[in-house]
């Protein structure tokens, strides 16, 4: 997962919505979101690689992202794969702690992840351990921290706000609209993360295309009072062709 954007209790109807994209290598071997066997109680997208996720919710209604942090330096060979916390964080029997992911958190290279339910979602941050309650209101995670002033984050978090204010019931293609806005950040702009100038231009656009690493697919969440859940994925080729969508709706 490259970026995030977060309405939390800003619309009357679903105090949670979530607008996310995956980016990628596209060769990278990619199963779409489907509920996991045998339990049947997690519904997410699969990276066949390393056998974790980058983004799901369970049948209880929790929810949880992953997003790499940009920190070429500290990229370490050998660690466990990010994307295996999804599941610890999604399992209904045994739910994460902020205990487990300070004592073993060391084991992966740097993350963020956004996990909870809508009356009480957390930000945990491995570079330094640190965990931080999301408040009400618009928030955005991309490669460093959160609600950070990257261009592509103001850009996405205003036209967020925007568009779940104008009426009653968010329109979907509307939201999926923002996640595939290539607009790129000026020079000037650009944050310095320790990447090629060239790579912080690609990346500086919340819908990255490119024929070896981009935007793989795009996550919508709707989440109502009563915890019942909306979940929309698109997928996409190098070329940003549109290779299918989905839409899943939980009842708790």
């Amino acid at each position: 997962m490259c970026i995030l954007f977060i309405a939390l209790k800003q619309h009357p109807k679903y105090p949670l919505i979530v607008c996310a994209n995956r980016d990628e290598f596209h060769h990278r071997p990619t199963e779409q979101a489907h509920f996991w066997m045998p339990e049947n109680q997690i519904l997410a997208g699969k990276d066949l690689q390393a056998g974790g996720s980058w983004l799901g919710i369970n049948r209880q209604g929790n929810f949880a992202a992953l997003t790499n942090f940009r920190q070429p330096q500290a990229q370490q060979d050998g660690m466990k794969s990010r994307g295996e916390l999804i599941l610890n964080a999604l399992k209904p029997q045994v739910p994460i702690t902020t205990a487990w992911l300070r004592e073993h958190s060391q084991n992966y290279n740097p993350f963020n992840l956004v996990f909870g339910h809508r009356d009480e979602l957390y930000c945990y941050r491995s570079t330094d351990k640190t965990l931080t309650p999301l408040t009400a209101g618009f928030h955005s995670i991309s490669n460093g921290d959160l609600d950070d002033i990257w261009p592509k984050m103001a850009r996405g978090t205003q036209a967020l706000e925007q568009v779940i204010s104008e009426s009653d019931e968010p329109d979907i293609e509307a939201l999926l609209a923002i996640m595939k806005d290539e607009t790129r950040a000026e020079e000037s702009e650009l944050p310095q993360t320790g990447i090629a100038l060239e790579w912080e231009r690609l990346l500086s656009s919340i819908y990255i295309r490119h024929r070896e690493y981009g935007t793989r697919s795009t996550s919508i969440i709707l989440q109502d009072h009563q915890g019942h859940t909306r979940f929309i994925e698109v997928r996409y080729d190098g070329k940003g062709r549109h290779l299918g969508q989905q839409e899943f709706n939980l009842r708790k």
